[in-house]
């Protein structure tokens, strides 16, 4: 694999909007405003599985997930985390972040299929991305 022949996936480009680049992953905003919803993807070519990362790239994701998992509990204050790298439309690499409330739009259930997205303005695209970095930052 190869990090230099990376790209991401076409439907990730168009589903997500990017946040910051960690030393691995890029982390990336779902364009759902009904979740506080995160995305972070591997830049290591031809990634599918968790597995098909070397132990330390492994152990990089691992820290990436906590820092991205920290930001969410720190700016939203969340009833639940759910962290998944599921893959079953998109086979790139990707690990989810989401967080979940007891009276959100899906709750208990998972948030793919409940509704459509709901795309954030402009306006509140710029200042969840912005909250985002800044609790990146902390």
């Amino acid at each position: 694999m190869n990090a230099s022949r990376w790209h991401l996936h076409p439907t990730l480009a168009e589903d997500t909007h990017p946040v910051v680049q960690f030393g691995l992953s890029e982390l990336r905003l779902m364009d759902d405003a009904h979740h506080p919803w995160l995305i972070l993807v591997p830049r290591v070519d031809g990634a599918r599985e968790l597995t098909d990362l070397r132990p330390s790239e492994r152990a990089t994701l691992t820290r990436e997930i906590d820092v991205a998992s920290r930001a969410l509990l720190a700016l939203f204050k969340p009833d639940k985390l759910n962290v998944a790298a599921l893959g079953n439309v998109v086979e790139q690499l990707h690990v989810h972040v989401i967080a979940r409330f007891h009276g959100d739009i899906a709750w208990p259930r998972p948030v793919w299929g409940t509704a459509s997205a709901r795309p954030y303005t402009p306006e509140a695209l710029v200042a969840r991305i912005n909250a985002l970095r800044d609790a990146l930052d902390a």
